[in-house]
C-alpha cells in the first residue's frame, strides 16, 4: 500500500495538537492528525475541563450552605457524587465530539491509532484496521504527558487513585490524603474537602503552590486550613502499608517518621512527557527527563521535526500547548510568527480560593536584580467583592522601580482566573505603570482590584 502524502503531521490531538491542525488547515496545508486514544486529549477528557466541571459542583455545594447570608433559604442540601461525575464525564463527551466536528469542517484528516517515526518524515500508524504509512516535511509532536509515579506509591484505583481515578470515584473519601500541592493536588483537595472528606494535603516543599508567590501561598493556606484542611509542609510519604479498606501512610519531616490512617489517597507528584516508543531516539532527538528538547520555536533540531506542548516541558499549561500550536502551524506554512513568551503565559489554578498570576514572583525578580515595587490591595477593600460574599482575597503587582515595567501579578481570591488575563495582555504590550493608572475600570467589578494594586505599588491606592 503506497503510503500517504501530507504537508503536515500531527501527533497528538490534545489542545495543542488539534489548534495546530485546525491552524495549518486554514492556511491551506493538506493536514492530517494522529490520535491514540481521544481526540481533546488529556486537557478535555481527563484534565482541565471535567476537572472544572467537578469544582463548579462543589462551588455550588457551597454557595447552598452559605444560603442564609443572602437572605434565601435551602434545606436538606446533600449531593449525589455519581451525579456529581456523570455530569462532568457529559461536559467532556461534549467537547471532545466537538473537536471531531473541527477536523471535519477544517478538512484535517484524523487517524486514530498508536504513531511512531521509522525514519524522517515518515509516521507509521497502528490502526484497528492494519498499519498505515504517511509521510511529510514537517511533523509536530504532541504527545502530551502523564503522571508521574513513585515508587511505592503507585495508583491501584482502589485505595490509591491517580488524577483519572480522583475524576471518576467509585466511593466519596472520609479521610483523604493528598500528596502534592500543585495545581492538580490542591484542586482536588478543594473538591473533596468541600464535599466533606477529611483532608490532609502533603507538601515536600516549604509551602503549597510553591510555584507561586510566597504571600499568595501563605494566604492561600490560611484559607485551606480555615476550610478544615490540613497542611503539611516539609514533609514526604516515605510509604504506604495498604490494608483492607485503608492505608497507613508513613510521614517524615524534620522531627521524625510519624504514621496516619486514611481510606484514600491521591498521588499527585508532578508528570512526565509521553516520550516513549515514539522512535525518537533512532531520530537523534534530544531528551531530558522525559521532555523533547527545543528552540524558542519549538524544533528539536531534526530537520521538519517539532514537539509542542507538555512533552516540549514547562509551563506545562493547556494554553501555552494550544499558542505553540498555531507558532508551529504558521512557521511550516512560511509565516514569521513571535516565539512564545514563558514569562508572560498565566498559570490558574482552580481551588477554593482560586489562584492565578503570571510573570515573576517578588522573590525571583530581587534574585533577577531588579529594585521592585510591590503594590497589594485586599478583596475586603472591594465593594462587588463584599457584594458577591468573597471578601477573602489579594491582589498583588510587582514593578521594576526603575523603568516601571510590570514584571508579575499574583492574585488569591474569587474569579482570579479570569481576572489574571488583564495582566497578560499589560506584560504582552510591555505596558508601565503609567498606561495601567491612566486606565479606566469599570465599576463595580472585582478588575478595579487590579488598578488599586498598581496605584498602591506607587502610594497611590485610593480605596484601602
Amino acid at each position: 500500500m503506497a503510503a500517504k502524502g501530507f504537508d503536515m503531521i500531527v501527533i497528538g490531538a490534545g489542545p495543542g495538537g488539534y489548534v495546530a491542525a485546525i491552524r495549518g488547515a486554514q492556511l491551506g496545508l493538506n493536514v492530517a492528525i494522529v490520535e491514540r486514544e481521544h481526540l481533546g486529549g488529556i486537557c478535555l477528557n481527563w484534565g482541565c475541563i471535567p476537572t472544572k466541571a467537578l469544582l463548579r459542583s462543589a462551588e455550588v455545594f457551597h454557595l447552598m450552605h452559605r444560603a442564609k447570608e443572602f437572605g434565601l433559604s435551602a434545606d436538606k442540601i446533600g449531593f449525589d457524587l455519581d451525579a456529581v461525575v456523570a455530569r462532568s464525564r457529559g461536559v467532556a463527551k461534549q467537547l471532545s465530539g466537538g473537536i471531531g466536528h473541527l477536523m471535519k469542517k477544517n478538512k484535517v484528516t484524523v487517524f486514530m491509532g498508536e504513531a511512531t517515526l521509522p525514519k524522517p518524515g515518515v509516521v507509521s500508524v497502528k490502526t484497528d484496521k492494519g498499519t498505515e504509512e504517511l509521510t511529510a516535511k514537517s511533523i509536530v509532536l504532541a504527545t502530551g504527558a502523564r503522571a508521574r509515579t513513585l515508587p511505592g506509591l503507585e495508583a491501584d484505583g482502589d485505595l490509591v487513585w491517580s488524577y483519572k481515578h480522583a475524576l471518576v470515584p467509585k466511593r466519596m473519601p472520609k479521610k483523604l490524603l493528598v500528596i502534592g500541592s500543585g495545581a492538580i493536588g490542591i484542586e482536588f483537595a478543594s473538591f473533596f474537602n468541600t464535599l466533606g472528606a477529611d483532608t490532609t494535603v502533603v507538601e515536600v516543599m516549604d509551602r503549597v503552590l510553591p510555584v507561586e508567590d510566597a504571600e499568595i501561598s501563605a494566604f492561600a493556606k490560611k484559607q485551606f486550613v480555615k476550610q478544615g484542611m490540613t497542611i503539611l509542609e516539609k514533609t514526604t510519604v516515605k510509604k504506604l502499608d495498604r490494608g483492607t479498606g485503608k492505608v497507613v501512610a508513613h510521614l517524615e519531616d524534620a522531627k521524625g517518621t510519624t504514621t496516619a490512617e486514611f481510606d484514600t489517597v491521591i498521588s499527585a507528584v508532578g508528570i512526565v512527557g509521553n516520550v516513549e516508543n515514539l522512535g525518537l531516539e533512532a531520530l537523534g532527538v534530544k531528551i531530558d527527563r522525559t521532555h523533547v528538547v527545543t528552540d524558542e520555536y519549538c524544533r528539536t533540531g531534526v530537520a521538519g521535526l517539532y514537539a509542542i506542548g507538555d512533552i516540549a516541558g514547562a509551563p506545562w499549561l493547556a494554553h501555552k500547548a494550544s499558542h505553540e500550536g498555531v507558532m508551529v502551524a504558521e512557521l511550516i506554512a512560511g509565516q514569521h510568527p513571535h516565539p512564545i513568551k514563558p514569562g508572560s503565559i498565566a498559570g490558574c489554578t482552580y481551588c477554593h480560593p482560586q489562584v492565578a498570576s503570571v510573570g515573576m514572583t517578588e522573590a525571583k525578580a530581587k534574585e533577577a536584580g531588579h529594585e521592585v515595587r510591590v503594590g497589594r490591595f485586599p478583596f475586603v477593600g472591594n465593594g462587588k467583592a463584599i457584594a458577591l460574599g468573597e471578601p477573602e482575597g489579594l491582589v498583588k503587582t510587582v514593578f521594576d522601580a526603575k523603568t516601571g515595567e510590570l514584571l508579575g501579578a499574583h492574585m488569591v481570591g474569587a474569579e482570579v482566573t479570569e481576572m489574571i488575563q488583564g495582566y497578560v495582555i499589560g506584560r504582552t504590550l510591555e505596558t508601565t505603570e503609567a498606561e495601567l493608572m491612566e486606565t479606566v475600570f469599570p465599576h463595580p467589578t472585582l478588575s478595579e482590584m487590579m488598578h488599586e494594586a498598581v496605584l498602591d505599588a506607587y502610594g497611590r491606592a485610593l480605596h484601602f
